[in-house]
């Protein structure tokens, strides 16, 4: 095969994942939530399931009108959805989905130093709405996101540094080569870590401050409509595709299996990364929204020390072994 011609198709195979499993995550979001908290709109639009659900949420955005506040800052205010999206467009290149390159878009040795410095561009995109919004509570909001998003950020790469040292290295293939079942236990501190910080940098609930309707009406994102305000709610669920598949790869084994034939190593690495976004609506549907100084005693108080004491007793085992 012609080298363009395969980096097309890996284009466009990672633009189909980008397009199609944030939205079967949002999906079964619906009926889990359903089926947890007694919810009967999400199960009522289509004959079987609440199927067409999906469907109804998609006309009703592309019907709603697109305002642009009169005061706010057009071009960035328009800008700020897109940027949202990118990050995340570009981290899904370099996650393997199966042993080989062949599952991997674009293979880096430095992959996980790429993935962690192109997702904490999202920041950017709160900040963006937030100013360009010329709107108080969208204001506040952006100041929150920034605050979170920054803590946050530490125990994040503090956490995935110790995987990385435990590998011997930054890319994301060879960490899952690397990965041993008996890790489970002894990096379970740094999956606790990161799984928490990563909640954070996606604003999902329980870490949710950015845009509370109860304080807030909606945060950074209170002026956008249609189908801008589709694109930040996309940008969530592609957040929980790649924050569940870094969790795979990083600490769950990535494609190993319960067998030593990796022939199927792709579909065990899609259960895993479904079982863990599973997990996350799950803590969604379970836990009440923290108080801002709740989320910053978390991060500071906890996240942290725990991610430096992993960190040393990484380098520790490493120095004996």
């Amino acid at each position: 095969m012609p080298l363009w011609l395969e980096l097309l198709v890996r284009i466009v195979a990672v633009a189909v994942a980008f397009l199609t499993l944030p939205l079967i995550v949002g999906q079964v979001e619906h009926k889990v939530m359903a089926h947890m908290q007694g919810r009967l709109g999400p199960m009522y639009a289509g004959a079987f399931h609440g199927w067409a659900q999906l469907v109804a949420d998609g006309v009703k955005f592309v019907q709603k009108e697109d305002v642009t506040p009169r005061a706010a800052d057009g071009p960035v205010f328009k800008l700020a959805p897109i940027i949202a999206l990118l990050p995340y467009l570009l981290v899904l290149l370099v996650i393997p989905i199966g042993p080989g390159d062949n599952l991997v878009a674009q293979p880096l040795d430095i992959g996980l130093f790429f993935v962690l410095a192109v997702v904490g561009v999202g920041v950017v995109a709160v900040l963006m709405s937030a100013w360009a919004s010329a709107n108080k509570y969208a204001l506040l909001g952006g100041l929150r996101g920034a605050a979170q998003l920054l803590g946050y950020e530490l125990p994040l790469v503090l956490s995935a540094a110790s995987v990385a040292m435990a590998a011997g290295t930054l890319s994301l293939p060879g960490i899952v080569e690397a990965w041993r079942p008996w890790w489970l236990l002894w990096q379970a501190p740094a999956l606790a870590v990161f799984f928490i910080a990563a909640l954070a940098e996606i604003r999902r609930p329980p870490f949710d401050m950015p845009i509370a309707d109860s304080e807030l009406v909606f945060g950074y994102l209170t002026e956008y409509t249609g189908l801008r305000f589709a694109f930040f709610l996309l940008a969530e669920y592609v957040g929980i595709v790649v924050i569940s598949a870094l969790t795979t790869v990083l600490f769950l084994g990535g494609w190993h299996g319960p067998f030593a034939d990796d022939t199927l190593g792709w579909l065990w690495t899609l259960i895993k990364v479904f079982a863990v976004a599973f997990v996350i609506i799950w803590l969604r549907v379970s836990y009440p929204r923290l108080r801002e100084d709740q989320l910053q005693r978390l991060c500071w108080l906890i996240l942290v020390p725990v991610s430096l004491g992993q960190l040393v007793l990484t380098a520790a085992v490493r120095l004996v072994l």
